[in-house]
């Protein structure tokens, strides 16, 4: 199959266009190279995907409709995947423009050329920022998600709301995925293990945000990827509306759409989590502990049983082996690229 992925330098984008590529498939990436964080770290993203002959890339922003329209009709996809965005949910409350002209130009533009197309499959990723500090948990995917508490899980919202719009209007297929606190190798600078690893290293304190009564549903990046290929193949249809007790299904009743929860529902404490790096890097973490920053939420919980339902997979990964693995590419690569 053809495959047309925004944000193939980014970290969950080269994760997902490597796996495709390993399994036989056309990519066709695009990525803006911002300067977000170092370049270093996206173009060794690129070099390595450049090595599959089934791999095109190009080098563009969402926001430029001409290069975006170009590339598009250029790759003729069976399947579109938009990850690229302005990510962070703290540098939001910076630069609150760089998330309304990717997050919201660019995903328009994006479905804009999918309805020109009438493409099979649209995914959008979303976040698990979306539920704000919903005191239910786990978050399901039909719980209120009005209450954004930073402009980027307004503008996640946003592409979640837009492409159901489109999706109505025009036909064809959308999934939007949820992604809850995705980690691993190759991942970006401002996540918070590779900033605790790099800390760690040059005799930092790491800053431990909350008092350390957070927590998080860690998704390992090789489990997200598997969850997303399996999804691409699971176009919203009555076809396949999932009517198993217990499951609710977000498929909507007015168009085909469906959003769709990517995490494992095993929410680790910040400070276990902590614990689990030390481990990893066999040294202890000089530890400041900071109270709650602006616009994060005290925990994230994923309900996976509608990604298990349609997919039969739900995201296993230990936080053991996930920060292991890190760890290990950290010091064999990830220290060169900072």
């Amino acid at each position: 199959m053809r495959y047309f992925i925004t944000g193939t330098a980014g970290f969950i984008g080269f994760h997902l266009a490597r796996r495709l590529l390993e399994d036989g498939h056309e990519v066709f990436g695009i990525d803006g190279m911002t300067q977000y964080y170092n370049l270093k770290l996206k173009e060794a993203r690129n070099a390595a995907l450049a090595q599959f002959p089934s791999f095109t890339g190009r080098i563009g922003m969402l926001e430029d409709n001409g290069f975006l329209r170009e590339a598009v009709m250029a790759a003729k996809p069976d399947v579109m995947i938009h990850l690229a965005a302005q990510a962070g949910v703290r540098y939001s409350l910076e630069n609150p423009k760089a998330y309304l002209d990717s997050n919201l130009v660019g995903t328009w533009n994006i479905l804009e050329l999918a309805k020109e197309l009438q493409i099979g499959h649209l995914m959008l990723a979303s976040t698990s920022s979306v539920y704000g500090a919903n005191p239910e948990v786990p978050f399901r995917e039909s719980d209120k998600t009005d209450e954004p508490l930073t402009f980027y899980a307004a503008t996640k919202k946003a592409t979640e709301l837009m492409a159901h719009s489109y999706a109505h209007l025009y036909k064809f297929p959308i999934t939007a995925f949820r992604f809850f606190t995705v980690y691993g190798p190759w991942g970006r600078p401002d996540m918070a293990l590779f900033k605790f690893a790099k800390a760690m290293l040059d005799g930092q304190p790491i800053e431990i945000y909350g008092e350390g009564k957070m927590s998080r549903d860690f998704t390992y990046i090789e489990d997200l990827v598997e969850a997303i290929v399996r999804l691409s193949a699971v176009a919203p249809a009555e076809a396949n509306r999932v009517t198993k007790p217990g499951v609710s299904d977000t498929l909507s009743h007015q168009a085909p759409f469906r959003v769709v929860n990517l995490g494992g529902g095993q929410p680790v404490g910040l400070m276990e989590f902590v614990e689990t790096i030390e481990k990893a890097m066999g040294q202890p973490a000089i530890r400041k502990m900071l109270p709650m920053q602006k616009g994060d939420v005290p925990r994230t919980f994923a309900a996976p049983d509608l990604l298990q339902a349609l997919t039969g997979y739900t995201p296993s990964t230990t936080v053991e082996e996930g920060v292991k693995a890190f760890v290990e590419w950290y010091l064999d690569q990830g220290r060169a690229l900072e």
